[in-house]
């Protein structure tokens, strides 16, 4: 089954274009949503669920049509975003009895043992966590309702590397039943290293690539070698090509491998690429 289904999703703003965005994700996976800040993956996310009106394009989460089934699309989904959106004077055991109310598949002994595990006291004021502390008790209300996608929009940005790491493997838990799915919005690319099944890519509004992660870094290769083996040929099929006194460094594809025999070739991460891609 389809957790997730984008269609063309379109929105045009002044000064940016988010251009007929269309990807999809099978039900038990984890896809990293990659791309530098002001690439549209924001712009995606609150296209997709009504949070911005698009101009067109169609969205089926979980086999729902949001603009037809609006409330069972969110019924069934969570959203953590790494903005401050709490009502800070409040407890967390006030904010978490109101919301609660709103979700009948609400698990309060799930709930507790994030709370524990995430070493939150539901006695603090909102206002007296810190910021990764925030993004901790978001991803717990939405865990906690037995969502079958989440949708993280840089939930990690404002972690230490211990607490990061420990979210991955949480998030590697949380869909190993085949039931649960998620779309990890992120510039953190190390992050999905350790976790994503699928990656999508988003450049300048347009979806550039969307496919599973190994494909995606087997489709290419960074090369590095002398200034002198640099002919314009070369140049051409270099992306992010970047010369420096002892030679000259880029990504290529990994189809034209062959042409780069005399240089030295390495497998690239998915920093490598983004970076590259972006020059």
């Amino acid at each position: 089954m389809q957790a997730l289904k984008i269609e063309n999703l379109t929105k045009t703003y002044k000064t940016f274009k988010l251009d007929s965005v269309s990807f999809e994700l099978e039900q038990g996976y984890i896809m990293g949503f990659i791309g530098r800040n002001g690439a549209g993956k924001t712009t995606t996310l609150k296209s997709m669920l009504n949070f911005t009106h698009p101009d067109c394009g169609k969205v089926t989460i979980n086999g729902f049509d949001i603009k037809e089934n609006e409330f069972e699309v969110k019924n069934s989904i969570g959203f953590v975003s790494g903005l401050d959106g709490f009502y800070n004077s409040k407890k967390i055991k006030a904010v978490t009895n109101v919301t609660k109310k709103f979700y009948p598949n609400w698990n309060d002994e799930y709930y507790h043992e994030l709370l524990q595990k995430f070493n939150l006291d539901e006695n603090k004021l909102i206002k007296n966590l810190s910021a990764g502390m925030k993004v901790k008790y978001q991803i717990a209300i939405a865990m906690s309702h037995d969502a079958k996608l989440l949708i993280l929009d840089e939930p990690t940005s404002g972690l230490d590397p211990v607490s990061r790491d420990e979210l991955v493997l949480l998030f590697q838990d949380y869909v190993a039943d085949g039931e649960h799915t998620i779309l990890f919005s992120t510039h953190i690319t190390s992050d999905l290293e350790k976790c994503a099944d699928y990656i999508t890519y988003i450049k300048k509004g347009k979806i550039l690539k969307s496919c599973d992660v190994v494909s995606f870094k087997e489709a290419y290769l960074l090369v590095a070698g002398k200034k002198d083996d640099l002919t314009d040929e070369l140049k051409q099929k270099i992306i992010g090509l970047h010369i420096h006194n002892l030679g000259f460094e880029g990504l290529i594809e990994a189809k034209d491998k062959d042409a780069f025999g005399m240089c030295e070739i390495s497998e690239p991460s998915l920093e490598d690429i983004m970076v590259h891609n972006e020059r």
